[in-house]
């Protein structure tokens, strides 16, 4: 950060409510005092100039000579510089310039006052001035932190591991393997079927976020594959309000929960219908899926569905959530996103 930049960010967190009242609460008196002991005509202005120049040149000359982003060498001579200009600060306002406009004794001039008022600069300054550079690197630390957060969520979208079961991926080559002997025509329709699938895949993870008809194609694509393979298992009732299908998401935060309704459900023996349904109310889209098959809880070492938390919690700051449960014949995930979009700038 340059110096013009240190002092910018040291001026404006000056005007801060939760310093700018303290500092007032220190001036005010001071300025009083002035008044009430002080028979001379420029006392109170020149109070103020004091004051003013108190919780400004005290705390923008601590962060210029100690940015809190770069290292500080020779501290004992930035510190000597310091003082000198605490030095330099009260002589000129308080000795120099009274003595230029023929102002004769207050109480701020005084002796004792002057040796008050330095000790003020040297310290409040310090303390103004570190506690101001101590908030920017925290602040600049939790965007670091969000940051890597992201490129963690990221990391493993990329992988793809949380998203697309290998096994089933394996299981559908082979099957198309299977079907090239024995009905051409069910493998072609498998092969373009995976392949605009994986395509999508692959632009899922380029995007930051994408309208919620192209996460539902990639939804209703997977279970057209698992229909090919076991087509009497299960059966796919979508119902789609159309004025939710322009609402942008997240991509792929569906995938998983696909996944584990076919894996949890059909795959598992549990035979029936599978029920999808998008509704948009009231500045949500409500997104539930449920599968026949008991609900057993959350499952030890699962990632689909702490990751989907993890990158709803990114994308939406709290605004999002996620609900799995169910009873002993069905299981329900609902999902409900702002339909504003996700947070501006944010990929997960």
């Amino acid at each position: 950060m340059s110096r013009s930049s240190i002092a910018r960010h040291t001026l404006r967190a000056l005007v801060l409510p939760k310093r700018l009242v303290p500092m007032v609460l220190v001036c005010v008196p001071l300025v009083v005092m002035q008044y009430v002991n002080s028979t001379e005509p420029w006392e109170v202005p020149l109070a103020l100039v004091m004051c003013l120049c108190f919780v400004s040149f005290g705390p923008l000359s601590w962060r210029v000579l100690f940015p809190d982003d770069t290292d500080t060498p020779n501290t004992a001579l930035r510190l000597l510089l310091y003082a000198a200009i605490g030095a330099g600060v009260l002589l000129t306002v308080g000795v120099a310039i009274p003595k230029l406009i023929g102002l004769g004794s207050t109480f701020l001039t005084q002796r004792e006052s002057l040796a008050v008022y330095g000790a003020l600069f040297l310290v409040g300054g310090w303390g103004l001035g570190r506690d101001i550079g101590l908030e920017a690197s925290l602040t600049r630390e939790r965007a670091r932190g969000d940051a890597l957060a992201r490129e963690a969520e990221q990391a493993q979208l990329l992988a793809l591991r949380a998203h697309l079961d290998p096994h089933f991926l394996f299981n559908t080559l082979n099957a198309i393997a299977e079907w090239c002997r024995e009905d051409g025509a069910t493998a072609e329709r498998a092969v373009l079927q995976l392949s605009s699938m994986l395509r999508t895949l692959l632009q899922g993870v380029r995007s930051s976020s994408w309208p919620l008809a192209q996460e539902l194609e990639l939804v209703r694509t997977l279970f057209a594959l698992h229909h090919l393979r076991s087509p009497s298992a299960f059966r796919l009732e979508a119902d789609v309000h159309e004025d939710a299908l322009v609402v942008e998401v997240p991509p792929l935060i569906l995938l998983p929960l696909a996944e584990n309704a076919v894996k949890h459900g059909p795959s598992a023996g549990h035979h029936g219908e599978v029920h999808l349904s998008v509704a948009r109310v009231e500045g949500q889209v409500r997104i539930t899926l449920e599968n026949p098959g008991p609900f057993l809880g959350p499952r030890t070492g699962s990632e689909g569905l702490p990751t989907v938390l993890r990158r709803l919690e990114l994308a939406y700051g709290g605004r999002a959530s996620l609900r799995v449960g169910g009873d002993a014949t069905s299981t329900r995930a609902e999902l409900v996103v702002p339909d504003e979009g996700p947070l501006a700038g944010v990929r997960v």
